[in-house]
């Protein structure tokens, strides 16, 4: 499995356009047959802060994804709401075993 953590901060006002445009990317990533999570999460502390836990089943998956209109138009919508670029990283899942995904 290929793991993306995707991080994302959002100014303060646009915290609820931000959380409704990405549950919507979110439940559609879902449906994508290379994709076996996809997540959002928002921090107890700071709530402008956001991750997106993907669990893609191979890099394609991933590359597939960034091609859906729904990613296309979410990656459109969300850029001006930030208050700095989005990062991420990447990794490899260990436990559990792909099989068990």
């Amino acid at each position: 499995m290929f793991v993306l953590l995707v991080y994302a901060h959002v100014k303060p006002e646009h915290i609820d356009e931000f959380r409704e445009a990405t549950l919507h990317n979110a439940r559609n990533s879902r449906q994508e047959p290379g994709v076996a999570r996809f997540d959002l999460i928002q921090e107890t502390d700071d709530p402008t802060r956001f991750a997106l836990v993907e669990v893609y089943r191979s890099r394609d998956g991933h590359a597939r994804h960034r091609e859906t209109a729904h990613y296309q138009a979410w990656a459109a919508k969300v850029t001006d709401w930030l208050a700095d670029p989005r990062t991420r990283t990447t990794y490899l899942s260990v436990d559990p075993p792909d099989a068990e995904w």
